[in-house]
């Protein structure tokens, strides 16, 4: 493409092999170095955008319309880290219209701005997603700034030096610092979000790789009270609390990275014969220490329409998923039971233990943004514990 700038550009993606998209810029004024994916969610862009799992990448949106609906305080799927610890950029084919919606209070653009989320708008994003599908993730730099001055070969340059999310261990910048008790439940009409029972009825410790608010609120409402945890707890520490059942979460980054660490602890969690629920890179991370091992994909798994079936019940299920790496399934040992399966391109979506009340899934079960087909995980979660008792 060009390197001119057209008339009235005020915003830019660099991509590392040299292409530039130009158009309107979005949010926060700067730029923002990242992995490119594309999401074909058609709602839910508050959440993706805060979800840990997208730290250090750019969020291409297929659906045209995003922003319609505004930003709320309460769809934050954040709970630990900073605001750089979550999506980095957003691109949308359209710019985003004023919030219609009566649980709104502040539009898209100005809520980017107070996050430092870098937008781009006015891209075809269809011919983006084409190319990611058909070359995989790009590296690439995006930009705003009002006057439209971009170093375009300095952008492009600073896309080719990154050195992308293969061995990086990004859970420890998303985890929580010091352990704390979450006490809110889902989310219901007209009550708003449920509170926590006065007895709960299981102890849960969740170790946060960069836990979703919706995984604790999910949880809660199935009983549990949810101690959250900083990533690098070990086993002992974890243990010590007696805990009924303990929940492997999602995160950003490489999980062989990241399972430098957590992996040896996660062994020993496995032993001590406690039950254990992982969900996307906590899935990942109980896949190797069980013996498996994961790999980059070419375009990943990102959206809230994706086929999986339960290979337990035969149910094929509709899920949200958000994930670059995965768990090779021909790597999968004897003593493992493959539970789920992606038909988009029959990878791995799920493990269980065929000795040990331990099992895991690649999507994200609190369904947020997404339906709820697999929010019953929570409940076979709870009814492992039972069985623990």
């Amino acid at each position: 493409m060009s390197r001119d700038l057209l008339p009235g550009c005020t915003g830019v993606l660099a991509l590392a092999d040299g292409t530039i998209l130009q158009g309107i810029g979005v949010g926060a004024v700067g730029k923002a170095v990242g992995e490119v994916c594309f999401n074909t969610a058609m709602t839910g862009y508050q959440e993706i955008l805060t979800d840990p799992s997208y730290m250090a990448q750019i969020v291409a949106f297929t659906f045209p319309h995003i922003g319609n609906t505004g930003t709320t305080t309460e769809d934050l799927e954040q709970v630990s880290g900073s605001a750089e610890t979550a999506a980095r950029g957003a691109i949308f084919r359209d710019l985003p219209t004023e919030p219609a919606n009566w649980r709104a209070n502040a539009d898209l653009p100005a809520w980017m701005a107070r996050r430092g989320v870098v937008g781009l708008s006015g891209v075809d994003t269809r011919a983006l997603t084409r190319a990611i599908r058909e070359k995989g993730m790009p590296h690439a730099v995006i930009a705003h700034d009002p006057q439209g001055r971009f170093d375009l070969d300095a952008l492009v340059a600073e896309a080719a030096a990154w050195s992308g999310l293969e061995g990086l261990d990004l859970a420890k910048d998303a985890s929580c610092l010091q352990p704390f008790v979450f006490d809110q439940g889902l989310w219901s009409w007209p009550e708003g979000y449920e509170k926590p029972a006065d007895k709960p009825k299981y102890e849960v410790v969740v170790v946060d790789y960069g836990v979703k608010r919706n995984i604790l609120r999910a949880l809660t409402s199935v009983g549990a009270r949810a101690t959250v945890v900083p990533a690098k707890t070990t086993a002992e520490e974890i243990l010590a609390r007696k805990p009924d059942g303990v929940l492997l979460s999602n995160g950003p980054g490489d999980p062989a990275a990241t399972g430098e660490y957590a992996v040896p602890e996660i062994r020993k969690l496995i032993e001590s014969g406690t039950p254990v629920f992982g969900i996307c890179l906590g899935h990942q991370m109980l896949s190797l220490a069980v013996g498996a091992k994961t790999r980059k994909m070419d375009q990943g798994h990102h959206g809230a329409n994706h086929p999986v079936k339960d290979l337990t019940t035969g149910k094929v299920e509709i899920v949200s998923m958000n994930h670059g790496f995965t768990v090779d399934r021909d790597s999968l040992p004897a003593p493992v039971v493959e539970t789920h399966v992606s038909l988009f391109d029959g990878t791995n979506a799920g493990i269980a233990l065929k000795d040990r009340p331990v099992f895991s899934v690649q999507h994200h079960p609190e369904a947020s943004p997404g339906p709820t087909d697999s929010l019953y995980l929570f409940e076979r979660f709870a009814e492992m514990m039972d069985r623990k008792r």
